[in-house]
């Protein structure tokens, strides 16, 4: 298995049970998160409830809660929303701390895309909720979600040359 860990923190961020797809020059990422259902589970053994003397759900205390499975796996920790202003000021300094973390090809593809991947999330910034890392550090990479169009489950946005591949 592959765990893609922020290069910057060290913080676990997606694994390869996510499948994603590129976008804006392969800076970005694009997962798709489900919803799913966390905590009890109603388990039919066979039993007639009405038989061995019980009510349904007699004593029953039910957990069950519903959570984004990329959220729960990773602890992504959500942040306030942030207006232009606060999301400009990140990127400048994002971009000042990835950068010399990056080699080459990569380093020179990177600074000739980013803003335009930018430009993009800019567009979609009040759509945006945004997320860190487990340790919430402040220079931790952001994982954007939204909501396509219609869509009943979140889309998560990553930047892809701030992950390292690591194997499990």
């Amino acid at each position: 298995m592959l765990v893609y860990q922020d290069l910057l923190t060290g913080d676990e961020l997606l694994s390869d049970s996510f499948p994603y797809k590129e976008i804006e020059n392969g800076i970005l990422w694009e997962v798709e998160g489900k919803w799913v259902v966390q905590g009890a589970v109603d388990v039919d053994i066979g039993a007639n409830p009405s038989a061995e003397g019980g009510e349904d759900d007699e004593g029953v205390d039910d957990q069950a809660a519903k959570v984004v499975d990329i959220v729960d796996t990773f602890r992504l920790q959500e942040q306030p929303p942030f207006d232009k202003k606060q999301f400009v000021t990140y990127m400048k300094r994002f971009i000042k701390l990835l950068t010399p973390k990056l080699e080459g090809e990569q380093q020179e593809k990177f600074k000739k895309n980013i803003e335009a991947a930018t430009k993009f999330l800019l567009s979609k910034l009040s759509d945006l909720q945004f997320f860190v890392g487990e340790s919430m550090h402040d220079d931790g990479c952001l994982v954007f979600a939204y909501y396509k169009e219609g869509a009943t489950d979140p889309t998560f946005l990553y930047f892809g040359y701030a992950l390292k591949e690591v194997k499990c």
